[in-house]
């Protein structure tokens, strides 16, 4: 593990939720970081109970109830889960297909 890959206690996460559309992580630097739900698709899937049963790690954030974990890192360098989509892409795609 390289020094960049430590976890930075000012990254901890002290809050997280969902709505409809994001994924909200408060951190114990005050800062929030929001990304879309279709980055990870367990999550996009679950019912919004399970979305916001969530447990804070000190360097992420698990959802016991779909066995997610995300860590913050991930979420600050962009990384999206294996088979997200998005969904504009795919409704260019299908508007193109149709045409």
């Amino acid at each position: 593990m390289s020094s960049t890959d430590k976890p930075v206690p000012e990254q901890q996460p002290v809050a997280a939720w969902c709505d409809p559309d994001s994924l909200i992580v408060r951190l114990k630097d005050g800062r929030q970081i929001r990304t879309p739900l279709w980055w990870y698709p367990s999550l996009l899937a679950a019912t919004p109970a399970a979305r916001n049963a969530v447990e804070l790690m000190f360097d992420g954030v698990h959802w016991p109830e779909i066995d997610e974990d995300l860590s913050v890192r991930g979420m600050l360098l962009g990384c999206k889960a294996k088979g997200a989509i998005d969904p504009e892409a795919a409704k260019s795609r299908e508007t193109e297909e149709a045409a």
